[in-house]
């Protein structure tokens, strides 16, 4: 039975270095800045999550980080707090078991495609996890036209989990962006590449018509891609130890 503890408690502990290190990361490759959060469902209670106390991102460390239920309620520490926009995380993992990872950011490249006409779509192999085309989350539809914007209630959080139904990424008009995984590594990994996917999208629109990714070539790429998480995880992880 010792043993057994002693597994759980280390992959407890991996899982929470991750998210420390998938903060600094996010930071590191201009998704989050001194906004955004990014959370882990934990892997022996699902109906629990961990994520950081409301602060800035890039200052995250294991003692900052909280565990919250699905209601959206801090559990530990008692009277810990966190982020206003919990139940963006909160409401996620209800609708969703196959959510394990979800990042909330206020990435600038993809705002404008949330305020426009022109819809996300993957145009190159390393974001085919976007799919067809990338819902769109329209909170006065929800609360009218006098919101700040924020998910700041379960009411909230689910018409958002709503929107985003099966896809790996929503929009949120105004606002940014909600992308989901089946792990940290994967979550950060559409995060950056959701960021980078805008950017060129909006450099090729000019050129002409785009030629995006079909169905079939978004799924293969996508699942290709989950193959090698690793590898761009470490990059970005040398990244952050540079940066100091």
């Amino acid at each position: 039975m010792p043993i057994v503890k002693t597994e759980i408690s280390t992959m407890t502990q991996t899982h929470l270095s991750e998210l420390v290190l998938a903060n600094h990361i996010l930071v590191n490759e201009g998704v989050l800045d001194g906004f955004g959060h990014v959370s882990v469902r934990d892997p022996h209670d699902p109906h629990l999550f961990h994520i950081a106390r409301s602060m800035a991102p890039a200052l995250v460390t294991l003692e900052d980080l909280v565990v919250c239920n699905l209601e959206g309620e801090v559990v530990s520490p008692a009277g810990g707090r966190t982020y206003v926009e919990r139940f963006i995380h909160s409401e996620i993992y209800k609708s969703r078991p196959d959510v394990h990872s979800v990042v909330h950011s206020h990435s600038p490249a993809v705002i404008p495609f949330g305020v426009t006409g022109a819809r996300l779509r993957p145009i190159c192999h390393m974001s085919g996890f976007l799919g067809a085309q990338v819902p769109v989350y329209e909170i006065r539809d929800a609360i009218g036209e006098t919101s700040d914007l924020l998910i700041r209630n379960q009411m909230l959080g689910q018409s958002l989990a709503q929107s985003l139904g099966q896809s790996m990424v929503v929009l949120m008009r105004g606002h940014g962006s909600v992308v989901v995984g089946s792990s940290i590594k994967q979550s950060v990994f559409r995060a950056i590449y959701t960021e980078n996917n805008a950017r060129l999208q909006m450099q090729a629109a000019p050129l002409g018509e785009i030629n995006f990714l079909t169905d079939a070539e978004a799924q293969a790429t996508s699942e290709m891609n989950d193959l090698h998480l690793d590898r761009p995880w470490e990059m970005w992880h040398k990244r952050v130890l540079k940066a100091g």
